[in-house]
């Protein structure tokens, strides 16, 4: 059994790895909070992003996977994820030119809420909803054999991934700091902000798609 679960952990942490590796909101948003906030940015945002996955495992084991696979659900997910973006990143890019980095310890201009901004850059992302109701959903599957252990350990391994790459994300992005000036600082923020309208105005467009073949 202890075999059996330490498989199931370095499985499921191969795999979640290889899902953070992808920039996508959740990268983005990292980037522009750890400028400011510094290297705490990155737990404090996987920390919101563990709190939504959790509630999705306990609703997958409690019999929402088939519901995920539904393309309307998917395509709703694509209309509001696609809304939260273009506000999330319209904000970030009409605030960056009143942000600064040398104001001490401050971190205002950093995100007022980090953990909801974790669980806000995830839940936006319909390809997260997509990653859980195919290569997420069947790894689970998987790991519900075991019982109780094999749906924690699962979940340990996912979590963890996250955790270390966003931790290096934002220990380097923090680091760069002490060698970058403010309106090099807000650049990045403005270029933060654009690229999550950009992916807010990607997944609105896929909702549209959806709703119009279909109409």
């Amino acid at each position: 059994m202890t075999i059996q679960l330490a498989t199931i952990f370095l499985g499921s942490f191969i795999l979640a790895l290889s899902g953070a590796l992808m920039p996508g909101p959740l990268f983005t948003v990292t980037v522009a909070d750890s400028a400011k906030r510094g290297f705490i940015s990155g737990p404090l945002l996987i920390c919101g992003h563990a709190i939504l996955e959790l509630s999705l495992v306990i609703a997958v084991v409690l019999g929402l996977g088939p519901l995920l696979e539904i393309p309307l659900v998917t395509a709703v997910i694509a209309l509001l994820g696609g809304s939260i973006l273009l506000w999330m990143g319209i904000g970030m890019y009409r605030k960056a030119a009143l942000l600064s980095l040398y104001v001490g310890n401050d971190s205002s201009g950093a995100l007022a809420n980090p953990v909801l901004a974790g669980i806000l850059a995830s839940l936006s992302n319909p390809y997260w909803i997509i990653w859980w109701a195919t290569i997420g959903l069947g790894y689970l599957v998987a790991a519900r054999k075991f019982g109780t252990p094999g749906i924690v350990v699962f979940f340990i391994g996912h979590i963890l991934a996250d955790l270390a790459w966003y931790s290096v994300i934002s220990y380097a992005v923090s680091r760069g700091r002490k060698l970058m000036s403010d309106p090099a600082y807000r650049n990045i923020i403005r270029a933060c902000g654009f690229i999550l309208v950009g992916f807010g105005i990607w997944f609105l467009s896929t909702s549209a798609g959806y709703f119009i073949s279909n109409s």
